[in-house]
């Protein structure tokens, strides 16, 4: 198996630089992930394709205003802080003071040491935010920092509503519309860098026709990181290293899962983040070593899944198109085989279909 076995031409045209009009009539590519064959719907069609008795599993996690835009103190010049996740520092957390590893531009310029402080301010003028940064975060790849961040307002959240922007995947571009669009509607808490795009399609009305057709819905939160872009540099995939994140199974969940399968049921994963958190949470000793999907309450994962994975509680999936050579290329193709992926994929190109985080949608069953 080689990194060059999940790639693919991606046309730069079909990459969707804004979402569909309506959520749910997006277009839809239905696979029979045992034959390969496909079908063109439109993404509220997917009622079609579920019984009573299935259970939707969504990632409710939203995105932050992560991407904050200022100038470094002293020089006035333009600086941009991009907040990754909340870390541990020299003082109490308060709600005016936290720790947060991040990534900055220019990288040159912001160096810890160096006495660098980044401030954002609001729409009057007024600072109501600093970054500085004071050291390099352990095990950063990409050159990440920690930054000192603090506000003169009651709290941190306050300021980074007053200041952050909802950050957009990299080949995203100049994109001025809606930013809650980058949101799904089930959104709660906000702890991702990056949005879990494949219930970007779903609108309430449409959850709720599931819902009275019998089909269940839970939820999983995993916080989903920037490394969900990268690509696998190494030419073997099994050397990659996988990005770490956080992730939640309720036991609400646990148990709809177990009734889901208990009644001959199908536990439909809604994205790629909602697989690595439901096989996560796969305990193979738990009931006596017969294995068992267990509660997980903000546990570390670095599920890393490639073709000949078993999985355990997932049997269909509903995702987007992917970037080539990614990890999650790898792991679609774990939940079917390579070359259904690559047929579906270029009968995707050839009816030109959007692609990546705004673009259409497939159902993997």
């Amino acid at each position: 198996m080689r990194t060059d076995d999940f790639d693919y031409n991606l046309p730069e045209e079909l990459i969707a630089q804004e979402p569909a009009a309506v959520r749910d009539e997006c277009r839809l590519l239905v696979m029979d992930r045992e034959s390969g064959e496909v079908e063109d719907r439109i993404f509220k069609d997917i009622i079609e394709y579920l019984r009573p008795g299935d259970l939707l599993v969504a990632n409710e996690t939203r995105v932050m205003p992560a991407r904050l835009l200022g100038a470094k103190r002293g020089t006035g010049g333009a600086a941009e802080v991009f907040l990754l996740r909340e870390c541990g520092g020299s003082e109490p957390r308060t709600n005016r003071v936290a720790f947060w590893e991040v990534l900055v531009r220019p990288g040159k310029r912001l160096k810890p040491g160096a006495g660098a402080v980044v401030d954002f301010s609001n729409a009057a003028g007024e600072v109501v935010l600093s970054a500085e940064i004071i050291d390099w975060a352990r095990d950063g790849q990409r050159g990440e920092r920690v930054a000192r961040l603090s506000t003169p307002l009651p709290s941190l959240d306050e300021a980074l509503h007053a200041v952050g922007h909802t950050p957009l995947p990299p080949y995203i571009r100049d994109y001025a519309g809606d930013e809650e669009l980058y949101q799904t509607v089930y959104s709660r808490r906000e702890s991702s860098a990056a949005a879990p795009t494949a219930g970007l399609h779903f609108t309430p009305e449409l959850i709720e026709r599931l819902r009275a057709r019998g089909i269940g819905w839970a939820t999983v939160e995993l916080e989903v990181g920037l490394d969900t872009f990268r690509v696998v540099d190494e030419d073997d995939p099994e050397k990659h290293h996988i990005h770490t994140e956080f992730y939640t199974v309720t036991q609400a969940t646990v148990d709809a899962v177990n009734a889901t399968h208990a009644a001959g049921g199908r536990v439909i994963a809604v994205g790629t983040t909602s697989v690595r958190s439901l096989e996560s949470a796969w305990d193979p000793e738990a009931d006596d070593g017969r294995g068992a999907l267990v509660a997980r309450d903000r546990e570390a994962t670095s599920l890393y899944i490639l073709p000949g994975y078993e999985f355990h509680v997932v049997d269909a999936l509903i995702t987007n198109f992917h970037v080539p050579r990614s990890t999650l290329m790898m792991l679609v193709s774990a939940f079917s085989t390579r070359e259904n992926i690559l047929a579906a994929y270029q009968h995707a190109i050839d009816e030109r279909y959007r692609l990546l985080s705004f673009g259409d949608a497939m159902f993997l069953h």
